[in-house]
């Protein structure tokens, strides 16, 4: 049911930019309007990347992931580049598999 709601905000999402122009025929769109089609997508991304790491299939999951999110996460917060928070997130990840197993 998540991804059936995810799918239809991210097809809105592209209608509105893609359209949006269009319509306009030069004008410019209110600002309240700017904001909330400017945090649509970086709502849409969070979205997917919590429901991957937090599910399996339809259940809550524990594991190895969220550790490996944690890290990235952290790395980027310290202004790390997003080749190293990647980095550290598979590293994470993949320790905490092994520790697990």
């Amino acid at each position: 049911m998540i991804w059936v709601l995810i799918a239809a905000l991210s097809l809105g999402s592209l209608a509105l930019k893609t359209c949006g122009p269009l319509l306009a025929g030069g004008r410019t769109s209110p600002a309240a309007l700017q904001r909330v089609i400017t945090l649509l997508t970086p709502a849409l991304i969070t979205s997917l990347v919590v429901t991957g790491t937090l599910t399996q299939g339809q259940h809550l999951t524990l594991d190895a992931r969220i550790a490996g999110l944690t890290a990235g996460l952290i790395a980027l917060a310290a202004r790390a580049p997003l080749a190293v928070a990647l980095l550290a997130a598979a590293t994470t990840t993949t320790t905490g598999i092994r520790l697990i197993t």
